[in-house]
């Protein structure tokens, strides 16, 4: 783990002095060093996310393939999406608008008299441990977001945002981050808020993303694989969320617009506690039932389906 640490921040340091810290003075930010350097390690994690679904997880994807793909401009698309979001664009926009408001929010609930409850200090000695207190924080933050994952789909108006992720017929490792920008934002607010009020550190946050990320890359891939019965229990396999996508089943319920099944982040255990778990070895057509029924349009590019994400909030699409 120390090791991994330590080789990590050799190359976030190499590639800020080599790279950034350049370009930051040749715009004028030298003040802006600091922010510069953080960057740096969500674009040194979003690297190597790239390296590894470039290297690893498409050529699983062409072993065994769930079905041929042949809406090549659909996941050329898909591909910009991961590219902003895994290069740190999507996080600049953010830290230059949101970031100033969310300190000051973060600042006046601790004036407020409410304190960082720092889940690692609850047994010293044992949950301080930093694989320990990585694997506590991993385990709260993908049980919040399983509930918000459940909202996504429950709230009729946050699901005209979602709903443009369940749109891709066509899935692919880079499907995962095909999302509504104002989605996206929703989500990482209320994760980032609640990672710092139960005190994760930076770069355990930073680790956090970065596992959460490329596992749901994989879960995306155009993939015929499950983890056996026992396996599939442990962490959610791109056979378990597929069915997710599945039209007509991930994401309905008999007798309700909205529901579904197999809402798990990296965990199937929530799933199953709460009666969503579908362990179907099955491998459906993905999409929205309106799409494929009644031929909605959701967006051919970038900008139409984030357009389109903002008329359909307005009741206007």
């Amino acid at each position: 783990m120390e090791f991994l640490q330590n080789t990590f921040d050799s190359l976030q340091q190499w590639l800020f002095e080599s790279l950034v810290q350049p370009l930051a003075f040749a715009l004028g930010l030298g003040n802006r060093l600091e922010d510069a350097y953080t960057g740096t390690g969500w674009l040194l994690v979003g690297l190597l996310q790239l390296g590894v679904m470039l290297v690893l997880i498409g050529p699983l994807q062409r072993w065994r393939p769930v079905e041929p793909v042949t809406d090549r401009a659909a996941v050329r698309t898909d591909v910009l999406y991961t590219l902003i979001h895994r290069l740190g664009l999507f996080r600049l926009a953010l830290f230059f608008t949101l970031t100033p408001v969310l300190d000051d929010l973060i600042g006046m609930l601790r004036v407020a008299g409410l304190p960082t409850f720092h889940l690692d200090d609850l047994w010293p000695g044992l949950t301080d441990q930093p694989l320990v207190s990585l694997l506590m924080y991993l385990l709260v933050l993908d049980f919040f977001d399983y509930w918000l994952h459940r909202g996504q789909h429950q709230f009729e108006w946050w699901w005209r945002l979602h709903a443009l992720h369940h749109s891709q017929r066509q899935m692919t490792m880079w499907s995962d981050n095909r999302n509504h920008l104002l989605d996206d934002l929703l989500r990482d607010v209320l994760l980032v808020t609640l990672a710092q009020l139960i005190g994760v550190a930076p770069g355990q946050y930073v680790a956090i993303v970065a596992i959460t990320q490329l596992s749901e890359s994989f879960q995306h891939a155009n993939l015929r694989l499950w983890f056996g019965r026992w396996g599939e229990r442990l962490w959610v396999s791109p056979r378990f969320h597929r069915l997710h996508h599945a039209v007509g089943l991930g994401h309905e319920t008999p007798g309700r617009a909205l529901g579904g099944h197999n809402f798990g982040v990296l965990l199937p255990w929530w799933d199953m506690l709460f009666g969503t778990a579908n362990f179907e070895q099955r491998y459906d057509p993905t999409g929205i039932r309106d799409q494929v029924e009644q031929g909605r349009d959701y967006g051919r590019g970038f900008w139409a389906q984030q357009w389109l994400g903002f008329k359909r909030l307005a009741g206007r699409a």
